[in-house]
């Protein structure tokens, strides 16, 4: 019986819990293994061959030939290890972070700059103006900024 996940309610998050995490093991193992430089000239010689290597699913090892960052997060991926794919093509992490959110790196860093995304239409897939009341932790409903009731 699985854990009750409430926060697969947030609109364009993947939250990476003990069950993304057993799905991309080897994915994550493969990009710590790009640490090292003759791991990296060995992958840039050959994708392929070196993904091979690693027991990934064959859409994970789809997922990292595209370089669609979004789909190795969902194949189980952690940011913090696809970061190495992202390093060993000579990008930074504010350029992989732009292909992800579908802007340019100059796009990401003004928004980012200029305070991030709004919230609005940010919290909850079922936003709809009164979504927030209703998703509140138990508890929670009714509370002020200093946790009055």
């Amino acid at each position: 019986m699985g854990l009750e996940k409430p926060y697969t309610d947030v609109p364009g998050t993947i939250i990476f819990d003990a069950e993304q995490s057993r799905k991309g093991y080897w994915l994550n193992q493969f990009c710590m293994s790009l640490l090292k430089a003759e791991n990296r000239a060995r992958f840039l010689a050959n994708e392929r061959a070196y993904l091979d290597e690693w027991a990934m699913s064959e859409e994970q090892k789809d997922a990292v030939m595209a370089r669609d960052l979004n789909w190795c997060m969902r194949t189980g991926g952690n940011i913090y290890f696809l970061a190495k794919i992202g390093a060993t093509d000579g990008r930074s992490f504010q350029q992989m972070a732009g292909s992800m959110t579908g802007m340019t790196e100059e796009e990401y860093r003004n928004m980012m700059v200029g305070g991030g995304r709004s919230v609005e239409g940010n919290r909850y897939i079922g936003e709809d103006g009164d979504a927030q009341e209703h998703h509140q932790p138990q508890g929670q409903a009714g509370r002020t900024a200093r946790g009055e009731a």
